[in-house]
């Protein structure tokens, strides 16, 4: 019972004759009922219930109820109001008993909402015979399914199939929440792909077709991917079936790829026309990678028209979607027989639920700002010279292309403007919800002449700004209307990409501004809004935008005042050095000095010079006066936004947090109860944020726009939804590693919940910049700063708190490999409003001068200002303003402190020595002559290296601080003689000479030589703090220079030419106090500008005057806390190998801030073992401790190789911060822990660390950590407590031998050797003597103890060298290993047993010698004759299908109780259960070389096979050693085998030929044998069945590589190769889970399941029993019951309810197999193995389903090989009779103007299309029947197993080969009108599937169109009458025939038909003709008695006359022949009457 509870409507629309009088009707199936009417009333309820009885009948899952609202009339028709349609999927499935559908949308006959809703209740209650639904029932008639409206039934809803109103209501069951999972999807199944460009591959098979539209059609299908694109072969009709398969292969940026669209389209192939287009379906490709396993797999797509949007669906197609990236498993596709069950509606890759919508996404641009310069000047130039007004910022023509889902569409372009104002609507039409994910806006530069440049681009990311809100339905009550459609804005987009600075040449950073890579400058931002409109119609693509709309936009333009201050507390770890460095900050265009556009801000900081830091790095020395910057700008408020996201995002940092502790936990296995504790204190963490925090209210907040508000709902919902789950967790959860994953998901949904999509406040810029050249720069997000009033979490991560920022090079090719520096900045950013609050963050004072420098140059002795060339008296620090003290004005509510005084700037002035504790002074000594005279001392006799003045030896003083090593001496350890003079000579102009010799020739003019004498830093330790203080230089405060330019030193040289001071003064603020005054510091102080412009000096840019000129503003510390570090540097492991040696020489910079060390190098290792500690004594942090502590500076490791010549490389850089302790007597110590090290994106290794930072108290340190143990002179080791604990432990290594050992050094390797290096000890093998002949080491085994840590996370990894043994004693390494995870060798010595060691077959062959097995054939005749009958009925094939589960093609075979295999869908060895066939020994690759750049491994120079056992030992030397682990092992000889090699068929090969198919054959290589299967290659195809069985036999272990490879055969070209697979059959033969030959489930003695082995069950029981240690198995007398390993089996057990067939052996062995069957060895198998190429390394080339099976020769013979010859197909004939049709639709007129035509019948199998036949024609049907009695003959060759036709024929007449398809075996049978004279005419069509056909009618009276099931088409429900004609034989009576008018399928006629199928003897037995051709028997073919009325009209003039003008004209015909007769009479009448007359009156006889 079925009952809808109509409640309530609301809102329904007023009707143009007042109030209507609301009545519902509800249809479903063919019933309808109605509630009464209500009278005007616009919210009716009625409140009534309507039932509608099931008659007994469960619900189908398609069913639905349409429910229409009317206006009740009293007479005439009821006027329709609105309509819904509601599905009933939910209700049918059982899921729910009752479906509450509230608020369901009516929709007009458009389907559009009318603004009404209606509220309904539909129960259901199942009968009591159905228990459960059943989905393929065929009483639902789906043709329902597209009338969507009330009683007309005629409404379209758009895409057919579900009402438009269920989109809007998820209750009404929506089929999936697809919408959802689109918008939603989560980016979690892209793996972390890195972003380098690699190999893809994508594969798209396409299936079928249904309801295509259109008659008698040629459907086509065309797949574009990437610019490739392919096409199917044409096929015909409506239904088409294609099966093929496409592959796209593609190596680009992930990224890049998942923007790429699929397109697949449908032509029609017989159109020559453009549009022949009939339909299309697009998708992006990372949707495909988002599906679960990367696959869409067979499903239907809805095929639409792209350019009529109103049109509806165009049919399906069915297709299945693979992307496969590198080491991606490949899905299997279950071809399922009953493909045409697939529910369409089930299996929609879009559910009709959530039908696609036409939507139009509207892009409003209203107007963009801080566009920049992008055109040249020289236009501008010349027009300037002419007087025009300079106008350089607006060199810029702009205009913004938009993209989205292929189509790009153009903005207006506005010339030369800045801020342009666009003003104008992009309209994109679109289906939604689209597959598509990203709206592109590119803002380009307009150029006349060349191409447009791109100035940035952005993107609005779908599923960012749009919701379907499935999520968290379940919990929300009353509101699940979380979804929401696409929305942004109005809202600015800020664009990023190359720096702004415009020059002339191409720009180097241009990618930038495409979006590839991380934009590096701001480059203006663009004022955007999207809304999206459903369903609506649009005209213009592009339209301007009304003024209403303008003016409503202003307000969301209101811009605040914002304030940034940030102080730079520190600047190391800098490499290169030079010029003086600055930092600028910006923020948009706010604070970047070379932008002239805004108000010259104190942006940079001042110039300062690095100093060496006594190491390796060096630092900006700021010591206690920070350089500080501050910023003022000008932004929208969107603070509500930012809250809400920082709060979101500080509970996902603290959860972070959490969940890094607890994984750590679970590495390091602590306790259960701590990790309970760890656990609670997170679940507890989460439940606490989430109550305390909750997302702010939008109620009142300034420009908050509709997404605001979306946003906000669902975010809160989300939230809640993760609170309850983490409630529930709390008092549910029992293991904490199973709710790992559930945390982790929640951690994703926050961060994704954290971001914001409308953020247009810019990122925060900080560069670097050395000189005036921008070097390096970071972006630090401007919410991660801010500050906000609403709580404290709402504040910003680093909001006034110190944060460490390492910068990068722009667009860095190494990702970072080498670090400019690293930045300790303290940054606050907030409203103007709120910056007296900056007070409580700021620490230190803060301290504001101007400053301007006094210069003044050397002319005759005299200082003075007369000799300045181009310089002023007075400038600014670059000498190239002009500045004067009278024009400073201090800025407004500022005043000056104090007057102006000298005040040296120190960090310009730093002398070369400065860091160093060592250093030489330098000075060249310099003669020159005449050639050929005496030397004399040259003019300047001393200068330094550049040939500029310096002063003599004696001169020079050792300044304070330093004393000198030695004297004076001269440098030979340079190209110079035994003097130290080098020569040279000089040509002019030139003063001196260019280069230098150390031999003496005639023509020689100069000579130099080189005094050097060491200094050392006197060992007295001077703080910083107090070096600042020394009074340095002239006390005068000059600096001195030798020429104007950057270099000045402090004490004056003899050689000095120029000198200047630097002036200060200081200001204060005038009014208020605290920190936060210096937001008031805007604008430049005065410049003298008047001067500039006397000169007629073209004005230079604003920059050079302003930003020179802003004060500085200094934060000042009183003085630093003093803290003591020290950093335990333990272990490092997987580093990089970058010599050639194939090691590294591994040592490291540990930095912390300003200061650095290095540990010692380890020379060649990959796996170093430091075991250091790094005393940092006094490190020096200005601040806060607490906020240290909070926060500490890292210790950063660089960890490089050392190189003996050239530099050393960089192997990575890894983080760790410091454990703080601000009271050193806290007790707790650092764990050491890994952490990961980074090359460039890459991780490179890990590095075991700890480190602490202890605050000094007392300066003597009394009260630190002692101090730990030494190594060496200054070599500290990691002291106790936090060095890791270790047991002494013992170490089997089982060395078999060495393979596949590649030329070292073009030398084989003959004589290998192994070293093993582990924990420190190492131990060497025994030397294999040659390794051709055996390569097995000659002593297996070898053993040693190591102390090792207890913990598992703190092992080292296991390193394996094989060294050779070559001529003269050299040693080289030819390969190396090294193996980390040692838990899986870890064993309890006392348990398990010897069994490792030994392998089921090598054990045989060590096995006594009494094994003779016969097997040959005694059977009698007659059991032979038997088995050649069974082999018809079932062969090979029976059994491996049948153990695929494809019953339908293995006849009989399971009843016959034979066995079955065992499928493995993956290598034999990656089985799991069989541990990779490594349990006797594992295969570990060697590598030799550096690790490459490209990402490439190291390359493989062999293998080594082994296995290592490890087990504790006790420290007491009186315990006795456990066991040994290996013992008995096997010869380690060489074995001959025999090998047979089963190739079964290959799967999805990758195509080589043109027409994407490819023509395999099999190529096997084993050692030197090669066996090329060329001659028997399979024609086109890429799923070819080979059924190919080699045999070989080969020497193992030399030859135990067996490649197979499957070539593509090529008649011309050379073959391809498609993929290989290699096999291990060593591992194969030795491993004890009898790999070698599977072991089947019954003994048989013949038939196919013949026993192959050499060994009878019994035997092998034993083996294994002897090799396990246990006792032998005892079997019984009779051999019906064993006993093994303390069990009793008996016969009856293992075969008490399977048929006993005759083939099966005797019972003894029977039940040997039986027990053996239970001990885990490996059955008979079909193993799949994935193909390879080279040319893709990593993709799958396809899938070889195959095995292998292995018999060394000692054992004697092996069975009889298998049969696996594949099938051959059946030759049977479809007979088909057409006797008659009837109501045949009359298409012609006749002359005489009857309808009639002229029939006749077409037919062929689709696939044999060439074999089409017709029958004659009946003429003149006037009533629609036709006679034929005609037969169609169609031979065709059928797979019986299969169920397809098996189809063979040349593609093309050029074609080589004939190619074979399968196609389903079907009929079409075609009515036609036959026209002379013209084209025949089409009437209708007939397709029926000959294995479910659907039976015929009786009568022609019953033969309606419903019989044909196939209307919804794909959904058609079996039907339960349908057969098989195979079956069944032969089958009479009528089909109805139908064709296609506007999309509704109509009846064009019925034919009788008898359809025959027979085979190939009982055609011969039973012969028959074509047609009614001889022999015309079975049955006999009468000439049809056809109405006399059928003939052609043109060949029988006769009948024409009888039958046409006869019969038509008859009475006429009588009535003219009167007529003539009359007027004949007439006519003589009047002719003979005057002389009758005149002979009456005459009478001339009388």
């Amino acid at each position: 019972m079925l009952r809808v509870v109509v409640e309530s409507a609301s809102k329904l629309p007023k009707s143009s004759f007042g109030t209507p009088d609301p009545i519902t009707t509800v249809n479903f199936k063919d019933e309808k009922k109605k509630t009464k009417s209500i009278n005007s009333n616009l919210n009716p309820v009625w409140n009534e219930v309507l039932e509608f009885d099931l008659k007994g009948l469960p619900l189908d899952s398609s069913s639905f109820i349409t429910v229409t609202v009317k206006d009740f009339e009293t007479i005439g028709k009821d006027k329709f109001i609105g309509s819904t349609t509601i599905f009933l999927k939910d209700l049918a499935s059982g899921q729910v008993k009752t479906l509450p559908s509230k608020n369901l949308p009516l929709l007009n006959e458009k389907s559009q909402p009318i603004g009404g809703t209606i509220d309904l209740l539909i129960a259901y209650e199942p009968p009591a015979s159905a228990a459960l639904p059943n989905p393929n029932d065929p009483t639902a008639n789906p043709q329902d399914a597209g009338a969507g409206g009330g009683d007309e039934g005629d409404e379209e809803y758009v895409d057919g199939g579900g009402g438009g109103g269920v989109p809007e209501s998820p209750s009404a069951g929506q089929p999936g929440n697809q919408l959802q999972k689109r918008l939603g999807r989560s980016k979690k199944n892209r793996r972390i792909l890195s972003n380098k460009p690699q190999d893809f591959q994508i594969r798209i098979r396409v299936i079928e077709g249904r309801q295509l539209p259109g008659n008698n059609i040629k459907p086509v299908v065309k797949v574009n991917v990437c610019g490739q694109t392919h096409r199917t072969r044409i096929r015909r009709g409506n239904n088409p079936f294609f099966d093929e398969i496409f592959f796209y292969n593609v190596n680009m940026l992930p990224s890049d790829l998942f923007d790429e669209y699929i397109s697949i389209r449908v032509y029609d192939s017989y159109s020559l026309r453009a549009d022949s287009l009939m339909g299309e379906f697009k998708l992006d490709v990372g949707y495909v990678y988002d599906e679960p396993g990367h696959t869409v797999m067979r499903k239907w797509l809805l095929l639409n028209d792209p350019d009529d949007s109103t049109s509806g669906a165009k049919g399906y197609l069915k297709v299945s979607m693979f992307i496969v990236g590198t080491g991606d498993e490949l899905p299997v596709e279950n071809r399922d027989t009953d493909g045409d069950q697939d529910d369409i509606e089930s299996n929609l890759l879009l559910p009709a639920g959530v039908s696609l919508r036409w939507v139009t996404f509207m892009l409003k641009l209203y107007r963009a700002e801080d566009i920049p310069q992008m055109d040249d000047a020289f236009v501008q130039s010349v027009k300037e010279m002419f007087g025009a007004a300079s106008n350089k910022k607006n060199l810029v023509d702009p205009f913004v292309e938009v993209c989205f889902a292929g189509k790009k569409i153009c903005s207006k372009i506005i010339e030369k403007n800045a801020n342009p104002d666009w003003n104008q609507v992009i309209n994109l039409q679109i289906k939604f919800p689209s597959m598509c994910d990203r709206i592109r806006l590119t803002v380009f530069d307009w150029d006349r002449l060349t191409r447009n440049d791109a100035v940035g681009t952005t993107y609005l990311n779908l599923s960012k700004i749009a919701s379907s809100g499935g999520d968290f339905e379940a919990e929300n009550t009353g509101e699940s209307d979380v979804g929401f459609l696409p929305a942004f804005g109005p809202c600015y987009v800020n664009l990023y990409g190359s720096p702004r600075e415009f020059t002339g040449f191409p720009d180097p950073y241009e990618d930038l501004n495409y979006g590839k890579g991380e934009g590096v400058a701001y480059r203006g931002r663009v004022l955007v809004e999207l809304t999206t409109k459903l369903d609506a119609k649009v005209d213009k693509k592009i339209e301007d935008i009304p003024n209403d709309d303008i003016l409503v936009v202003e307000k969301y333009q209101r811009r605040r005042k914002y304030s940034m201050c940030a102080v730079f507390h520190t600047a190391n770890m800098l490499q290169d050095v030079g010029e003086p460095i600055q930092f600028e900050v910006s923020i948009g265009n706010y604070g970047n000095i070379f932008d002239s556009t805004c108000k010259p801000l104190a942006s940079t900081t001042q110039y300062s010079c690095a100093v060496f830091d006594g190491n390796f790095f060096y630092y900006l020395p700021w010591s206690n006066i920070k350089p500080v910057v501050i910023l003022t700008s000008y932004w929208e408020d969107i603070s509500h936004r930012m809250d809400a996201v920082n709060i979101i995002q500080n509970i996902t940092d603290r959860l972070q947090n959490h969940i890094s502790s607890l994984k750590t936990a679970l590495l390091a296995k602590v306790s259960d109860t701590r990790l309970a504790e760890i656990w609670l204190k997170l679940v507890n963490q989460v439940i606490e944020d989430l109550d305390s925090n909750p997302v702010p209210e939008l109620e009142g907040k300034a420009n908050l726009t509709s997404l605001d508000i979306q946003i906000r709902k669902m975010r809160v919902s989300a939230l809640k939804f993760i609170k309850d789950s983490a409630v529930r967790m709390r008092e549910e959860a029992t293991d904490v590693k199973t709710t790992l994953m559930e945390i982790e998901n929640w951690l994703e949904r926050m961060t994704g919940l954290g971001d914001e999509p409308q953020n247009s406040m810019p990122d925060v810029i900080i560069w670097m910049l050395r000189g005036e050249k921008r070097v390096a720069y970071a972006r630090i997000p401007a919410h991660r700063i801010m500050y906000s009033t609403t709580s404290e979490q709402a504040c910003g991560k680093y909001c006034g708190k110190t944060q460490t920022i390492y910068m990068q090079y722009p667009m860095d090719k190494t990702k970072g490999i080498k670090l400019p520096v690293q930045l300790r900045v303290n940054m606050w950013f907030g409203l103007s409003a709120h910056e007296n609050k900056f007070n409580s963050f700021a620490e230190g004072t803060f301290s504001v001068f101007t400053e301007m420098y006094e210069n003044q140059a050397l002319v005759f002795g005299k200082w003075g200002t007369t000799g300045l060339v181009g310089r002023h008296k007075t400038s600014d620090v670059t000498g190239k303003i002009k500045l004067k003290r009278e024009s400073f004005m201090p800025p407004k509510g500022w005043e000056w402190e104090e007057d102006w005084f000298v005040d040296p700037e120190r960090s310009l002035l730093t002398e070369a020595d400065a860091g160093h504790t060592e250093f030489t002074d330098e000075v060249f000594q310099n003669e020159t002559r005449y050639p050929g005279g005496e030397w004399k001392p040259a003019d300047e006799p001393y200068t330094d290296v550049n040939g500029e003045k310096a002063q003599s030896p004696s001169q020079i003083e050792c300044p304070p601080g330093w004393k000198w090593e030695e004297a004076w001496s001269f440098d030979i350890n340079r190209a110079v003689d035994e003097n130290g003079w080098e020569y040279g000579i000089t040509i002019p102009p030139d003063s001196k000479p260019k280069s230098w010799v150390p031999a003496e020739k005639m023509y020689h003019t100069h000579r130099r030589k080189r005094m050097v004498r060491p200094r050392k830093k006197e060992s007295k330790a001077i703080t910083p703090s107090e070096k600042m203080a020394a009074p340095l230089g002239d006390p005068e405060g000059w600096e001195y220079s030798s020429l104007i330019g950057w270099k000045f030193h402090r004490m004056q040289r003899s050689t000095d030419t120029f000198r200047r001071r630097r002036w200060r003064k200081k200001m204060a603020p005038s009014d208020r106090l605290g920190a936060a005054a210096i937001f008031k510091l805007e604008g430049a102080l005065g410049t003298d500008i008047s001067d500039v412009d006397e000169k007629g000096k073209s004005k230079d840019s604003a920059t050079t005057m302003f930003g020179a000129n802003t004060p500085t503003v200094s934060c000042n510390f009183d003085k630093p806390f003093v803290y003591h570090l020290r950093v335990y540097v333990y272990q490092a492991r997987n580093l990089l190998a970058l010599d050639k040696d194939s090691f590294s020489d591994p040592y490291a910079h540990v930095s912390f801030l300003h200061l650095s060390k290095t540990t010692e190098t380890i020379p060649a290792t990959l796996n170093p073992t430091w075991d250091q500690t790094l005393i940092f004594n006094t490190v020096e942090i200005y601040g806060d401790p607490q906020s240290v502590a909070q926060n500490p500076p890292n210790v950063v490791f660089e960890l490089f190789d050392k190189d003996q010549v050239g530099k050393d490389e960089p192997l990575g850089r890894s983080v760790c911060p410091p454990l703080v302790k601000l009271n050193p007597e806290t007790g707790v110590s650092p764990r050491l822990l890994w952490y990961p090290i980074m090359h460039g994106d890459k991780k490179s290794g890990d590095l075991l660390v700890a480190a602490e930072l202890i605050m000094k108290d007392k300066p003597d340190g009394s009260n630190l950590p002692i101090v730990p143990p030494k190594r060496a002179a200054k070599l500290y080791m990691v002291p106790q407590g936090i060095r890791p604990v270790v047991q002494l432990t013992g170490i089997e290594i089982l060395t078999w031998g060495l393979r596949n050992m590649k030329n070292f050094q073009l030398a084989a390797v003959s004589s290998p050797s192994l070293i093993v290096e582990f924990g420190g000890e190492v131990v060497q093998s025994a030397v294999i003597k040659n390794i051709r002949k055996n390569p097995n080491f000659p002593g297996s085994v070898l053993f040693f103890k190591v102390l090792l840590p207890k913990e598992e996370m703190y092992t080292p990894p296991i390193v394996i060298k094989v060294i050779d043994h070559r001529p003269f004693g050299r040693k080289p390494i030819v390969g190396q290993c090294t193996i980390d995870s040692l838990e899986v060798f870890r064993c309890d010595p006392y348990t398990t047993r010897a069994e490792v060691a030994m392998s089921s077959k090598v054990a045989l062959m060590a096995a006594p010698r009494d094994v003779a097995i016969d097997m040959e054939d005694r059977r009698p005749l007659l059991e032979t004759q038997q088995a050649e009958r069974e082999k018809e009925t079932v062969d090979w094939w029976s059994k491996f299908y049948s153990s695929l589960g494809e019953h339908e093609k293995c006849g009989p075979y399971l009843q016959k109780g034979y066995d079955t295999l065992k499928i493995f869908r993956t290598e034999l060895e990656n089985v799991p259960e069989y541990k990779g066939l490594t349990d006797f020994c594992d295969t570990f690759k060697l590598y030799r070389g550096k690790s490459g750049e490209d990402d490439e491994d190291p390359s493989v120079v062999g293998e080594f096979k082994g296995l290592f056992k490890i087990y504790p030992l006790s420290d007491d030397p009186g315990v006795p050693a456990p066991p040994r682990q290996f013992r008995e092992l096997p010869d380690s000889g060489p074995q001959e085998c025999i090998v047979r090699i089963y190739i079964i068929r290959a799967i999805d090969l990758q195509p080589k030929d043109n027409n994407g198919l490819c023509d395999p054959y099999i190529k096997i290589a084993l050692g030197k044998k090669v066996v090329e299967d060329r001659d028997h290659y399979i024609p086109n195809t890429v799923n070819p069945v080979f059924g190919r069985m080699f045999e070989l036999t080969c020497f193992i272990p030399q030859e135990k590589d067996l490649k197979i490879s499957v070539y593509d055969y090529d008649l011309m070209s050379r073959d391809e190769k498609v993929g290989e697979t290699v096999i291990d059959l060593e591992n194969r033969l030795l491993s004890r889970f009898g790999s070698y030959c599977g072991i089947p489930q019954t003994y048989c003695t013949s038939g196919i399941n013949q026993w192959r082995d050499q060994m009878k069950p019994s035997q092998i029981l034993q083996n294994l029993s002897r090799l396990r240690g246990i006792p032998p198995p005892v079997p019984a007398e009779n051999g019906k019951t064993l006993s093994h390993a303390g069990r009793e089996y008996t016969l009856d057990e293992f075969e008490a309810n399977k048929e006993i067939h005759q083939h099966l052996g005797p019972p003894n062995e029977r039940l040997a197999l039986h027990v053996l069957r239970t001990q885990g060895l490996v059955p008979e198998h079909v193993e799949s193995r994935t193909l390879y190429s080279s040319f893709q390394p990593t993709l799958s080339q396809g899938i070889l389903q195959m095995w292998v099976d292995i018999f060394p020769k000692s054992l004697g013979l092996p069975g009889p090989p298998l049969d696996i010859t594949p099938r051959k197909p059946k030759k049977f004939f479809l007979r088909v009779i057409i006797w008659n049709t009837t109501e045949v639709i009359l298409d012609e007129t006749s002359i005489t103007g009857e309808d009639m035509s002229d029939i006749y019948v077409k037919g062929w199998m689709p696939g044999m299309e060439e074999n089409k036949q017709k029958t004659d024609v009946h003429f003149r049907s006037l009533d629609g029947d036709g006679n034929f009695n005609w037969r169609f003959v169609y031979p065709f060759e059928y797979l019986p197993a299969e169920q397809l036709c098996l189809v063979s024929r040349k593609e093309h007449f050029w074609s080589l080969d004939k190619s074979e398809f399968r196609t389903p075996a079907k009929l079409i049978i075609q009515i036609w009108d036959n026209d002379k004279f013209s084209l025949d005419d089409y009437l209708g069509t007939l397709e029926l599937d000959l294995n479910k056909l659907t039976p015929p009618a009786k009568t022609p009276q019953k033969c309606l169109l419903e019989r044909i099931t196939d209307i919804k088409g794909p959904a058609s429900h079996k039907s339960s009458q349908d057969t098989s004609l195979f079956t069944q034989k032969s089958v009479r009576g009528w089909w109805p025939c139908m064709s296609e008018v506007d999309g509704k399928r109509t009846l064009t006629g019925k034919v009788e038909m008898t359809l025959e199928i027979v085979t190939e003897k009982e055609a011969e037995e039973r012969p028959a003709g074509k047609g009614r051709d001889e022999p015309n028997m079975n049955p006999k073919l009468d000439p049809p008695n056809r109405p006399e009325t059928s003939f052609f009209w043109f060949t029988n003039p006769c009948k024409t006359m009888k039958f046409i003008v006869w019969r038509r004209f008859k009475w006429v015909f009588i009535g003219i022949i009167i007529l003539i007769l009359v007027l004949l009479f007439l006519g003589i009448l009047f002719y003979s009457l005057p002389n009758y007359i005149s002979m009456k009156i005459v009478k001339p006889f009388q």
